[in-house]
């Protein structure tokens, strides 16, 4: 993913990232280096993905987040709910 994930964007991002959960198995691994910005519209589409992801048996995974991601992942707890591998 790249650029931010706001309110303007999320609900796209939303139906894109459904669209990649229909033909995933297993794990799906989202790539978060090229976001620039994340709000609580962005947050909460991660969340749903996640549970949908959940659902669907699939384990859902964020990698390569920028530092200020990272820190706003772990302070609203998303990092013990969403893979974050090292």
């Amino acid at each position: 993913m790249s650029g931010e994930i706001d309110i303007f964007t999320s609900p796209g991002l939303r139906e894109d990232l459904l669209d990649v959960l229909r033909y995933s198995s297993g794990v799906l691994v989202i790539d978060l280096s090229g976001v620039a910005a994340c709000d609580t519209c962005g947050l909460g589409v991660l969340v749903g993905i996640q549970r949908r992801a959940k659902a669907m048996g699939i384990t859902l995974s964020l990698t390569a987040a920028r530092p200020y991601l990272s820190r706003l992942l772990h302070v609203t707890g998303l990092d013990r709910i969403i893979p974050m591998p090292a």
